[in-house]
Parts: structure tokens; sequence; C-alpha cells
């Protein structure tokens, strides 16, 4: 069982009307879609994170339980859930506007940490959890705590209209860097906290700093995943008709943490003695995973029949 950690919300699309403006909503939040991606693609995974009493948050519970995430870990709060504004560019690139102040996802305190079941071989954590609070010391208290005992991964997934002081993230992505096994980022999220430093430069700090290995994606363009030692890959994209990418970071990082399961790598060592065939079918399965996500409106996560058969 993967566990995954973070915030769960609604994204509300909207669209034009004869009466103004309406709005499509749809359940998810960057660890909520990690979670669900990982049960579609066969692999039993759990959700970390404060859940509202309200409606809203008995319908991101129940959407769990019907995607056959594990539901024990949540924390359910008498606050409101949070809802994310989504404007779609023609390019089919999301922008983000989050209400989610004093919110049940944020009101995770370190005392909720929970004791992880022996069959939990890994935790995930990224985007705005992991900076704003109480939730965000709460979860680098519990990589701080798991380290080195399960596979730790990392997805900043920056939000600056959550959270808009860049050193604010700088330096909380550095505290979990060091604890983490694996970490992806995308080029746009280094763009946004970095400038015009070199990718390699950062991945080769954060490599430094304590991960295993490092994965940039970038879009159509595929994704580059750089290890220790200098050594560097990069696999191209896929050709699509783009609906929206909403989720398809979530996918990649899912697909990461199901080929891994798939290829019997469990662990920090096993991650490091990755051989390079295996890596470079990682990323491809990883690349065709968002692929398909991004043919679809908001995050509508593959599932594993829709993939190939093999990793590579």
């Amino acid at each position: 069982m993967f566990v995954v950690c973070g915030e769960a919300l609604f994204d509300l699309f909207g669209t034009e009307t004869p009466d103004g403006l309406g709005f499509d909503a749809r359940i998810g939040g960057s660890p909520f879609n990690v979670a669900v991606a990982l049960a579609r693609l066969g692999q039993q995974s759990a959700l970390f994170t404060g859940v509202s009493t309200d409606p809203l948050g008995e319908r991101l519970a129940a959407a769990l339980e019907a995607e056959g995430v594990r539901t024990d870990l949540l924390r359910r709060r008498d606050r409101p859930t949070t809802l994310s504004v989504v404007n779609v560019a023609a390019n089919g690139h999301p922008h983000y506007t989050f209400y989610g102040s004093d919110a049940a996802d944020r009101a995770v305190t370190q005392a909720d940490l929970p004791a992880l079941r022996p069959d939990a071989w890994g935790v995930h954590a990224g985007s705005y959890s992991l900076v704003v609070e109480p939730v965000g010391s709460a979860l680098l208290a519990l990589f701080g705590r798991e380290a080195g005992k399960r596979l730790l991964t990392l997805d900043p997934n920056v939000r600056l209209n959550v959270e808009p002081d860049t050193a604010v993230w700088r330096d909380r992505i550095a505290r979990f860097v060091a604890l983490a096994d694996l970490v992806k980022v995308s080029d746009e999220d280094l763009g946004l906290l970095y400038g015009g430093t070199d990718t390699a430069e950062i991945a080769a700090q954060w490599l430094d700093a304590g991960a295993a290995i490092v994965v940039v994606t970038r879009g159509p363009e595929g994704a580059e995943v750089f290890r220790r030692g200098g050594t560097r890959h990069a696999v191209g994209g896929i050709a699509v008709e783009v609906r929206d990418t909403v989720g398809a970071g979530d996918t990649f990082q899912a697909a990461l943490i199901a080929g891994l399961a798939e290829l019997g790598i469990r662990s920090r060592r096993g991650l490091e003695e990755i051989g390079e065939d295996s890596l470079q079918g990682l990323l491809r399965f990883a690349v065709r995973a968002a692929a398909i996500t991004c043919t679809r409106r908001g995050a509508d996560l593959p599932r594993r029949s829709e993939l190939p058969a093999q990793i590579g």
C-alpha cells in the first residue's frame, strides 16, 4: 500500500451560460488525484488528509471509497472544503484560483499523524499542503519519521496563488528533498522557483542533498531523469489532442510509483540499483499515462488496462 498525503478539494471549471457563468465541479487536488490514479493503476493506496464533514467532504470520501482508495487515514473536520476555480487556456494549460483559508485539508496537525500499517511500503507528499500550516509541518514530521523505513516520493507542484512567497517554497522543498528518495518536478515549477538556473544544476543539488533520483517533466516534450554520478536520460513526449492538462502531472507521479511496484522496486536500495533500461521504460510508461489524461477534461485518470501490459 502507498500512502498519499495532501489536499482534497473540488475543481470548478467555469463556463459561459445565457444567464451568466456556470460551473462544472470535479473532484480533485493533486494528492487526491495521485491516490485515485494509483488505485486505477492496480495499486493499493490510502489518502491521508483532512476532509470536511460538509456535503462536499462527504462526496470526496465517497469518491475515494468508490475508487478503492483506503479512507481510514482521513481526518474529518467541521471546516469547509477547499474550492479551486480553474481557467483553462487555449493550449489546455490550467490556471487555478484557490479558496481554502481555514479549510479541512489544511487543518491536519502532527497529532493527527497515523501509525502506518506494515504493508505501507511508501509515502508521497506534494502541492500546497507542503507549505500551508499546520499541515505542512505535520507532513514534514511524517517524512522525518519514515525516512529510511519506507520509499518517500515528492512532487512540489507549486501553487503560488496559495503561498506567493517563493522563498517559503524553496526552504520547505529543501527540507523535504533532504528526506525524499524520488523527487518528481515540472520544468514549469523549477522556473517559478529558481528562475533561469539550469535544470541539471538544481537536480544535482537535490541529489547531493539526499534524493536518489530526480525526474523533471517537460510537458509535451516528455521527461528527463537525473541520477547520482551525473547520469541523465530523457524520453520524448507523445502527441495527443489535448483537452486540458489538469491532473497530467499527478498521473505521471502515480505511474512512476505503480511502475516501480510492478518492477518489484519498493525501497530506496531498489531505486538506487534500477537498471537504465528499466528506468527509461518506467519514464515512457509514465509519459504515456499522463498523455491519456491530457485527452480528457479534468483529472480523469487512466486505468491499468489502457496502458501497455509490460513496463517499457
